[in-house]
């Protein structure tokens, strides 16, 4: 079955409503929760290579994409009651919940506080942090800085934006593909100029609980689902260390000792999820766990 464009549109969250978009597929869909300034197109890439057999939903968190943006409440917590409001509105049970680095944080947030609409979960570099977290002049808060200053920024067109992005490291040349293009292309509103349609007092809010660890640490011992922990080989940019070494993975699996470990040789932080070295890895499997959980219901 060929993927063609995504339905789009916006369901009741938390007091708020949530824009998502859906690619169609077989079954219960899978649920997608992107990062701390991104949208739910992030996903793309996983979706079509999901190639049908598994629908993908994915939701704009508050204060991102076309979602509400309210003054608050934030944090992990409230992302995650607005998921699960949004799941319960649209009619869905127990559900396979994806997470890429903030979306992570956000999954585990749900899996603890309603555990019976997740049946497992799939945190792609994101959802543990260290004993001791980066002081803030390391290389992955400097760069959490300068995006947040990029928030504020304003392109003549989105042709532009593009272009910015095409000249920076983060997406080195033979990762850039047309679900990229569609990414940034939905990341910035207005027609001339664009500005990113991420709230910066969102993003603030958000990362001011980014290393709250002893509820990141109790939320995930509450963990009892099948869990894939996906990590990329370098950070923001190709230059980078990993935000999840090896160690990093180890701690994780202190917590929650059934997790699956893979790390994707080639990718960054980005092109773990928008990338073609790994989106068809990914899409496969999401699909096997998909399948190992049918066949256990069964």
């Amino acid at each position: 079955m060929k993927i063609t464009r995504e339905a789009r549109g916006r369901v009741p969250g938390d007091g708020i409503e949530l824009a998502f978009g859906y690619w169609p597929g077989r079954g219960a869909p899978v649920v997608a929760l992107h990062g701390l300034t991104a949208s739910y197109v992030n996903f793309i890439g996983i979706a079509e290579r999901l190639a049908g057999r598994l629908p993908l939903l994915g939701f704009d968190l508050r204060g991102r994409g076309d979602s509400d943006k309210p003054d608050g409440p934030y944090g992990m917590a409230q992302h995650a009651r607005d998921v699960g409001a949004a799941m319960r509105a649209m009619g869905l049970g127990a559900s396979i919940v994806i997470g890429h680095s903030m979306g992570a944080f956000v999954a585990v947030a749900l899996a603890a506080q309603d555990p019976q609409l997740v049946s497992g979960l799939v945190l792609i570099d994101g959802g543990y942090v260290p004993a001791t977290a980066a002081a803030p002049n390391q290389s992955p808060n400097a760069a959490l800085a300068a995006r947040i200053a990029q928030l504020r920024q304003t392109y003549p067109s989105r042709e532009e934006y593009r272009r910015f992005w095409r000249s920076q490291p983060h997406f080195p040349p033979e990762d850039w593909n047309r679900w990229l293009e569609a990414f940034l292309d939905y990341e910035v509103g207005g027609e001339s100029p664009v500005q990113p349609k991420a709230s910066e007092a969102a993003v603030r809010a958000d990362l001011g609980e980014a290393f709250e660890r002893e509820a990141i640490v109790e939320r995930l011992k509450s963990i009892r689902v099948p869990t894939i922990l996906l990590r990329a080989e370098r950070g923001f940019t190709p230059d980078q260390p990993p935000l999840f070494p090896d160690q990093l993975a180890e701690e994780a699996r202190t917590l929650v000792p059934h997790i699956e470990d893979h790390k994707y040789a080639g990718t960054t932080h980005y092109t773990i999820a928008l990338g073609e070295r790994s989106a068809a890895k990914i899409a496969d499997l999401i699909s096997e766990l998909g399948q190992r959980l049918t066949s256990a219901a069964g």
